[in-house]
């Protein structure tokens, strides 16, 4: 009798113990929103089991280590998670299996500065932007066989749309851009003095929005340069700025005399370095100027510009751009 009230018993426990197991792993559970999760490399079972239980994602610690004592392969891999649907244990475990992690998307267009991408970087909830800058004003070693004089990674973060997750380094996301930067250099044949034509480039690139203009402005640019005569970029001036944090938004006529290396009013030649990150189509404008006469250029008022050999000529062409200005008001 005894022996049978045993074996009853027994029964008993395990037919509760499968019950709540199956309860357990079964048993969707919803997150009530959008709930983002950071598994770390390095975390144990039961830590990524309390993670997702203090999260709301699911509703037993137990159910899932036991779970994932039976199904080691593949791993579990570390990341961001984002859970909003009603979910098992089971499927967040095979969620984590697969590695499905969350990416963050970061869009760098061509003309962005280090200031710019940092920040875009940080509205795209990867970190602080000081934390970025931090390592593009330092870790040049990721283009010093490129260039070896750059005093940053500025010109050499191509513009382009990134996913990074949260559990990549700034530096891994300096290095990407990098990597990025490499590979259409070899696309365009770009050699020689890379950070010149850089520099030259990033000009380029903030003076025109408009691909088939590039090469007349770096015609432009080159003929000035052929001639020592200062390249006088509005763009230059503003970059001096903002690496002293000067910059109000706005230059005025007293800005062209601030004293900087970067400043092209001021001193003749290219600026020590890049002052923003070039697309592919301004890379390729520095390095195959259009062959022209032309010493001068001025906006048209409708995106495009009006380019002139001669200063007398260059003053037409900015009387016009006040009269079409004042046309407007």
């Amino acid at each position: 009798m005894e022996v049978r009230k045993l074996i009853l018993l027994t029964f008993l426990v395990v037919l509760a113990a499968g019950a709540w197991l199956a309860y357990g792993l079964l048993l969707p559970v919803s997150p009530g929103g959008q709930k983002f999760v950071l598994l770390r490399s390095g975390y144990s079972t039961r830590r990524i089991a309390r993670e997702l239980k203090n999260a709301g994602v699911i509703g037993s610690t137990g159910a899932f280590v036991f779970w994932h004592e039976f199904h080691r392969k593949p791993s579990l891999k570390a990341g961001e998670y984002l859970f909003e649907n009603d979910a098992s244990v089971i499927d967040v475990h095979r969620r984590l299996a697969r590695g499905d992690v969350y990416v963050h998307t970061v869009v760098i267009p061509e003309g962005f500065n280090m200031f710019e991408i940092a920040k875009a970087i940080e509205d795209s909830g990867l970190g602080k932007a000081e934390d970025f800058l931090k390592v593009v004003t330092s870790d040049t070693a990721l283009i010093s066989d490129m260039a070896p004089e750059a005093t940053s990674l500025e010109g050499y973060l191509f513009p382009n749309t990134y996913n990074f997750t949260r559990t990549q380094s700034m530096h891994d996301m300096a290095a990407a851009m990098v990597k990025q930067f490499r590979q259409v250099a070899s696309q365009i044949g770009l050699a020689g003095n890379v950070q010149q034509t850089v520099t030259l480039a990033s000009i380029i690139e903030k003076e025109t929005a408009v691909p088939d203009e590039r090469a007349e402005v770096a015609s432009v640019y080159a003929n000035r340069l052929a001639q020592a005569i200062p390249l006088q970029a509005d763009p230059s001036v503003i970059y001096a700025e903002r690496l002293s944090g000067t910059y109000g938004g706005a230059l005025h006529h007293n800005d062209m005399r601030f004293d900087s290396a970067y400043n092209t009013y001021r001193h003749a030649g290219l600026p020590p370095g890049p002052i923003a990150n070039p697309g592919k189509s301004s890379l390729e404008a520095a390095l195959h100027p259009a062959q022209t006469k032309f010493y001068y250029f001025v906006s048209d008022g409708n995106g495009h510009h009006r380019f002139a050999e001669t200063l007398e000529a260059h003053n037409r062409n900015v009387a016009a751009l006040r009269r079409a200005v004042a046309e407007r008001r």
